[in-house]
């Protein structure tokens, strides 16, 4: 693997964030609730009408996961150069919620997402916690198919939590994506 993960530390705070840029559009994923399952169908949209979308950059006093027991930040490097990044933190229900996962645009779908969701299962396991949890929205397509790829399920749909933003974001619907480890069937 060519990627090094480092946790955040003072040397490397100034990376975070170098990441996050935007991402196409490609359409909706549809979800759907039968005998307790969610399945997702995809609803992509004509070539000419995608678009680009970008996450601000949170005004988070990043300082606080350095070092704490109850979150943590890894950043993915090529070389010296930050292409990525995951931030999350150890939630209630015993999930650590990933907060922030982006990899820069000319390295995605090259096992940066897939290593640094490693290191949040590594860094998960070793506090104790039962799995990974995390949001997104119906019209992060990409992020969806890679979720569902490296086995996370969807647990959860809110249609309301972005209603109180403009158009287009008050259109969006927010996912949740869970990852438990040692599942056992019944």
């Amino acid at each position: 693997m060519p990627f090094r993960i480092e946790a955040l530390s003072e040397q490397n705070l100034s990376d975070i964030n170098r990441a996050n840029q935007p991402f196409e559009i490609l359409g909706k994923v549809i979800p759907s609730l039968q005998n307790g399952r969610w399945s997702l169908k995809e609803s992509l949209l004509p070539e000419g009408e995608r678009y680009l979308k970008t996450y601000p950059c949170d005004e988070v006093d990043y300082t606080a996961y350095i070092g704490s027991g109850d979150r943590a930040a890894f950043l993915c490097c090529d070389g010296t150069e930050c292409i990525g990044q995951i931030v999350l933190r150890r939630d209630w229900n015993r999930y650590a919620f990933v907060e922030d996962l982006c990899v820069a645009a000319q390295h995605r779908r090259k096992g940066a997402g897939k290593a640094l969701m490693e290191q949040a299962c590594a860094w998960a396991k070793a506090q104790g916690l039962k799995g990974l949890s995390l949001e997104t929205q119906d019209n992060n397509v990409a992020a969806c198919r890679f979720y569902a790829a490296i086995g996370m399920e969807l647990g959860g749909v809110n249609t309301k939590l972005y209603r109180q933003f403009d158009r287009p974001y008050s259109e969006e619907t927010a996912l949740f994506w869970y990852l438990e480890f040692d599942r056992k069937e019944s």
